[in-house]
């Protein structure tokens, strides 16, 4: 039999682990009786194997010229299959035995076969026993350099590749250019990777392709760009992986326009794009919001046939994502012959940041189905999800399928995902507790929690978690800590804290960026400063409809909804195209200001002039606005010939313009209705309750609290806070624990004698419990924002503009009662509410007493 016919018949054989040991133990016995000197096969006679016809005559490890007998004395044609040996070593210990094997042999005189070692260690991870194979290499040449330094670069130690070049070169080895690209790689500071290029070009080599686009990567990575095109634009040959090189450098450091001209440039040169060109232009062109190179693209991919590739395929179901056109992005993962685990977490990812949480996790099922485990990413999307459809269940099964895998050890993302989560879930507790077991938190880490607390209203929890970053942890706030903070300011009225990041932001250079700007913005409005927030408006950038909408916003909330409209029509012909936020900020200002014509134009032109389909939340704004003028039928009516299922907030804003003008029947009907969607918010009981009382109704009111107890609903207390010295102080309803309580029932009794001789009355119809006329005094004065105001008065100079927080609307006695204080004290009162602002001056309130 021809033995060398059969290394053809096993070209891709692998040797079980059985057969290595037999082979050790081969090579164990005949290690006395090989004559290392020999330049082939000698066995003594009288070592003779039982081995030999077991695992040498069988063929797969030998290749001989001539047919011979079992006499193994006489084999000196036969060899080892030197290939098949290595390719079947895929464990460190059995490339041991290989290695073994070759010294008793005396292969490893080789330097061919010594450098493979050298490479089949270092794919098998063990850099180490690389190193010492190559050290034992006595005379090396280029190739065999080149393979320690791929070695190396292939195990991360990329130090130690570049200090294997340096000697080298000090043993005057030429390097050929196979040598720099893995090295230039491995540069991590751009002074070795300037003194390699030096050295590439002594040697003659900077204009060899491979050289040179890797100077290119290398280049782009560390930001010099003029140096990398320089390069790329020098070539004389420029091939597809040069082209996709300074495309992919230029995309991966934010330098899209300079990308996509050149591959302009690449097109007119007539290079035809490749899988990787369109994967990695497509996700830049989404980055800057340029859809139409995005659809040339495409063209171009369904002519030249690339529609079903892999690569490009997952690249535009992100990339039609990104713009909402999530059929594009089904067709694209419908088309593709084969899917990866990328593909599946494209889509899922697609309808999850789309707002189809649902979709999302059908097809995290699916992806299941077809056999693909779940990784860290995807598990980002499914969390996103389950807080998406409010799946309560679905986060605990999450938490536990991570935690069983140990992946919030692995990777932080996973616990900024799960973190985010709980918050937005409303479960800041567990939130918070999986945040502090996170052992090395980042700066993402630290943003989700502030972001989850004042996405909550909890603006105080998010103040602490920020000062324990910044002061105890030493963490440099980045942008989205600023987009965090800043809101968590907004919410209670910390003007100062704001300030000082404002500050902070222009330090940074932030100030033109436009989320910041916009949150500055929002800041500024909600903390009564309108100058300082159109100030700043005139100063960011207006590339969108964001900052439109942020001061449109917060003169809406000021009452001034004829600016509003103004604006609105400025933003128009800048060419900043509305969305459905600016409808919400248009109609929510002409509520506020009574311009219900106007607020009817706004609302049926959403969709007749503007594309814009109204939202329930539109629908909520429209009847608070009809609900605020008095026209309570006219809202009932409009709710009954919505085209949507009216939800909680659109029955909600009917119900509170049912309390002010104290339309028990209709407020009736409306809170069974309200109570039929949300029978778990203790806000409608309370609204309810109040139309009872207000119309002298205890029965009902009894009736309403008893319901609401029944289903364990308690009522969010009021509260008002004031900042006084940097210190913000909190005050609820019927306070008594503050250190100068004395103080401020003294100042408050004085105030009402002063006011009453000015014509001020109190108005008992907003004290909601059935009492002796002294003891409704008493509970008016006891309000939250009147303790707010008498200490703000006891606590600053004469004049000083003292500015209230209140956490729910202000009672109409109180507001009275404030525009009187203001013309008694001669200062100037603001208050935000959770409706609007109120800015009490002389007497007299900025919302005209409508609100």
């Amino acid at each position: 039999m021809n033995l060398g016919s059969q290394d053809n018949h096993y070209p891709k054989a692998k040797i079980s682990i059985s057969v290595l040991k037999e082979l050790y133990i081969l090579y164990s016995a005949l290690s006395h009786s090989f004559d290392a000197q020999a330049s082939n096969w000698r066995f003594l006679p009288n070592h003779k194997s039982n081995y030999f016809p077991n695992i040498l005559s069988s063929g797969r490890f030998l290749h001989t010229q001539t047919s011979s007998d079992d006499s193994w004395t006489n084999n000196n044609n036969r060899e080892l299959n030197i290939d098949l040996l290595f390719h079947s070593c895929t464990k460190t210990h059995l490339a041991k035995r290989l290695h073994a094997l070759l010294i008793v042999l005396g292969k490893v005189q080789s330097l061919f076969i010594s450098t493979r070692l050298v490479n089949l260690y270092a794919n098998l991870g063990n850099i180490s026993l690389s190193q010492q194979t190559f050290d034992q290499i006595p005379q090396k040449d280029v190739y065999t350099w080149n393979s320690m330094i791929s070695a190396y670069v292939h195990n991360g130690a990329h130090t130690d590749a570049i200090t294997c070049l340096y000697k080298m070169l000090t043993f005057e080895v030429k390097p050929d250019f196979y040598t720099f690209p893995p090295v230039i790689k491995a540069c991590r500071d751009i002074n070795n990777g300037k003194r390699i290029h030096a050295w590439i070009s002594k040697t003659g080599l900077e204009w060899d392709v491979f050289v040179a686009a890797s100077l290119v990567h290398m280049y782009c990575r560390f930001g010099i760009f003029d140096a990398a095109y320089g390069i790329f634009t020098n070539m004389p040959f420029r091939d597809m992986g040069c082209w996709n090189a300074i495309i992919s450098g230029f995309c991966q450091n934010g330098k899209g326009k300079k990308a996509l001209e050149i591959l302009d440039e690449m097109k007119f040169e007539g290079i035809k794009l490749d899988s990787v060109t369109v994967s990695t232009v497509l996700p830049i062109c989404a980055q800057m919001d340029d859809m139409s190179q995005g659809r040339l693209i495409h063209l171009y991919v369904i002519k030249h046939g690339l529609e079903s590739d892999l690569f490009v395929g997952n690249a535009f179901i992100n990339f039609y994502a990104k713009f909402g056109e999530l059929e594009n992005s089904q067709k694209f993962f419908d088309n593709l012959v084969t899917r990866d685990l990328v593909s599946w977490n494209s889509i899922i990812s697609a309808y999850e940041q789309n707002g189809n949480p649902d979709r999302a996790l059908w097809f995290f099922r699916e992806m299941q189905k077809d056999g693909f485990a779940p990784d860290l990413l995807t598990l980002v999307s499914v969390a996103s999800s389950i807080a998406q459809s409010r799946d309560t269940r679905g986060s605990k099964s999450v938490h536990s399928f991570i935690l069983r895998r140990f992946w919030f050890v692995k990777d932080v993302i996973i616990g900024n995902a799960v973190v985010d989560m709980y918050a937005k879930l409303g479960n800041v507790e567990n939130a918070r507790e999986l945040f502090e077991r996170i052992l090395i938190k980042d700066v993402v880490s630290w943003n989700t929690m502030i972001t989850g607390y004042g996405q909550n209203g909890l603006a105080s929890d998010a103040i602490e978690v920020f000062q324990n970053m910044v002061e105890k942890n030493f963490v440099t706030p980045n942008q989205g800590t600023w987009a965090s903070i800043i809101p968590a300011y907004a919410l209670i009225g910390a003007l100062k804290e704001g300030q000082k990041s404002h500050s902070n932001v222009l330090k940074t250079g932030l100030i033109l960026d436009l989320y910041i700007g916009t949150c500055l913005i929002d800041f500024y409005g909600k903390c009564g400063k309108v100058k300082d927030a159109m100030l700043l408006f005139d100063e960011v950038p207006k590339t969108n409809s964001v900052p439109w909408n942020a001061v449109i916003s917060c003169l809406g909330i000021h009452g001034h909804g004829e600016t509003c409209l103004k604006l609105f029509e400025n933003m128009i012909e800048s060419g900043a195209h509305p969305d459905a936020i600016t409808f919400i900020s248009l109609l929510s200002a002409c509520s506020h200001s009574g311009l219900i014509e106007q607020g009817e134009q706004c609302f049926n032109a959403m969709e007749k002039d503007y594309g814009i389909k109204p939202g329930l939340k539109h629908y909520g704004c429209y009847v608070d606005m009809l609900g605020r003028a008095g026209e309570l039928e006219k809202a009932y009516d409009f709710i009954k010939s919505m085209p949507l299922t009216p939800d909680a907030s659109v029955w909600g804003a009917l119900l509170g313009a049912c309390r002010i003008y104290g339309n028990t029947d209709l407020g009736k009907v409306v809170s069974d209705k309200l109570l039929e969607v949300d029978e778990g918010n203790v806000g409608y009981y309370v609204l309810l309750s109040n139309i009872y009382a207000n119309a002298g109704k205890w029965e009902g009111v009894n009736r309403v609290r008893l319901m609401a107890n029944e289903k364990g609903l308690k009522k969010t207390p009021g509260w008002s806070s004031v900042e006084i010295d940097k210190r913000m102080e909190v005050f609820y309803t019927g306070n008594y624990s503050h250190s100068k309580c004395d103080e401020i029932y003294k100042e408050l009794e004085d105030l009402m004698m002063k006011i009453k001789v000015i014509g001020y009355v109190p108005d008992y119809s907003f004290v909601l419990q059935d009492v002796e006329e002294d003891e409704k005094e008493r509970i008016l004065m006891s309000h939250s924002e009147r303790l707010a105001i008498a200490y703000g008065i006891i606590s600053t100079p004469p004049k000083t503009v003292i500015r209230i927080f209140k956490n729910l609307r202000v009672c109409g006695d109180c507001h009275n009662a404030t525009k009187f204080i203001s013309k008694v004290t001669e200062r100037e009162i603001v208050v935000r509410d959770s409706n609007r602002f109120h800015n009490f001056k002389d007497g007299v309130c900025s919302c005209g007493d409508y609100w």
